[in-house]
């Protein structure tokens, strides 16, 4: 094999043309540079389209692209780097076929900097590649777009799922879509309002928006009144896990009520059992340990309201159980009308929100299709920032997201 065939090999570069190479001392390392141009069919084409354009200037003369280090040497590519004038973007830099537009890295090496980071931490990443953080950032935004246009996540979809999940203190959101057929993550994107939401459907385009049929969310009105208008064929479902999550909170809320009565009428002792008996009321009755049944027991025979509540949060528990629709639809309707009667204030609320929100918890009901898979993305992505730790911006932290739970990252370069 010629020794330049065998020098593109080792770079992992093709389509070019070997011109040269020599040792030097770059940025404190021994660096081997390989002068290289493209072949010619690949000159003089917008590094955006592709397409091929007449030539503006020779730009800003030679330019290095950062490869995967040959043994204790750093290695870089060296090229001319010409700019051309393409009828719809403009004055750009020529593609070359070793790197995506605008890098100073090979896509090799880009590779590798996205294999690593969703595996990796911050200063590991950042030591063993010899790069800084923010470098990284960009590159993993880089190699996301990249992947995102050869093969597109938003093809196909059938049922998804819309939530939001705090990135950063001070009311930081990111709202998330998932691919409830597939598991994966399709698309994140900063805030948590109706702008938001529209972001991913305007992306969607109104023909594949139409041939949605299911979406799981929260009870949030900007979730909802954007899937209406987006999605004429789809049906909402309302994730249970937030309808329980009412319940227990209207029962916490008669609690609370009936501690400080007991309070203020001088009642220490039973106030103070009755504070401490939050877990017992709130844990799910097959998990609760022997003292925790006793708690229960006391509150039965001595506060029959706040007992009533349990048992109200209990039967709403309960209707997400059965196997069948009718019988959970037949549950619910009892339900609301115990809950209405109940005298406790709390419930008569919830009972009234379960009826405006009616249509959404039917299709619960029958397509059994809740939020318990975005959650658990939301607790990667709550993971991932931790990982994203150091980068300013979002947009870093989503291309990763998207890298590591989209299944976009690539391969580890040079490997069968």
């Amino acid at each position: 094999m010629r020794t330049d065939k065998m020098l593109l090999r080792a770079f992992g570069v093709e389509r070019a043309v070997v011109q040269g190479a020599h040792w030097e001392r770059y940025r404190g390392r021994q660096t081997l540079v390989l002068h290289v141009r493209p072949y010619r069919c690949e000159e003089r084409r917008c590094s955006k389209c592709g397409r091929r354009c007449p030539r503006y200037d020779r730009g800003s003369g030679p330019r290095r692209w950062r490869c995967l280090d040959v043994g204790l040497c750093a290695a870089y590519l060296q090229a001319e780097a010409p700019r051309v004038r393409c009828p719809e973007h403009g004055v750009v830099v020529q593609r070359v076929p070793w790197a995506r537009p605008g890098a100073r890295f090979t896509r090799l090496f880009e590779d590798l900097v996205a294999w690593l980071a969703v595996r990796t931490d911050r200063s590991t990443c950042s030591r063993l590649l010899n790069i800084a953080w923010a470098t990284v950032g960009r590159i993993l935004q880089r190699v996301a777009h990249s992947a995102e246009q050869q093969r597109n996540p938003l093809q196909g979809l059938r049922r998804i799922g819309i939530d939001e999940v705090s990135f950063r203190k001070g009311q930081r959101y990111l709202t998330v879509v998932v691919d409830h057929d597939s598991g994966r993550l399709l698309w994140a994107a900063e805030g948590r309002n109706e702008q938001t939401v529209r972001q991913f459907f305007e992306l969607l385009g109104p023909e594949r928006s139409a041939r949605i049929q299911l979406v799981s969310a929260d009870a949030a009105s900007w979730i909802r009144k954007v899937v209406r208008e987006r999605c004429p064929n789809a049906k909402l479902c309302l994730d249970p896990f937030h309808v329980v999550q009412w319940a227990t909170e209207a029962l916490d809320e008669v609690r609370r009520s009936v501690w400080n009565q007991l309070r203020r009428s001088g009642q220490h002792e039973r106030a103070k059992t009755l504070k401490n008996a939050r877990w017992a009321l709130w844990k799910n009755p097959e998990l609760l340990t022997e003292p925790q049944r006793a708690t229960l027991a006391s509150i039965e025979r001595d506060n029959k309201p706040l007992f009533r509540a349990y048992l109200l949060k209990e039967q709403l528990r309960s209707v997400f159980q059965q196997p069948e629709p009718a019988d959970a639809a037949a549950i619910l309707d009892k339900w609301t009308a115990w809950a209405s009667r109940s005298r406790l204030a709390p419930f008569v609320r919830l009972a009234r929100t379960i009826r405006r929100h009616r249509e959404a918890i039917e299709q619960v009901l029958r397509h059994r299709l809740s939020n318990a898979r975005i959650e658990a993305m939301n607790t990667k992505i709550r993971l991932l920032t931790r990982l994203a730790f150091g980068f300013h911006s979002p947009k870093p932290l989503i291309a990763l997201a998207m890298l590591k739970l989209g299944g976009l990252c690539p391969p580890l370069p040079l490997r069968p």
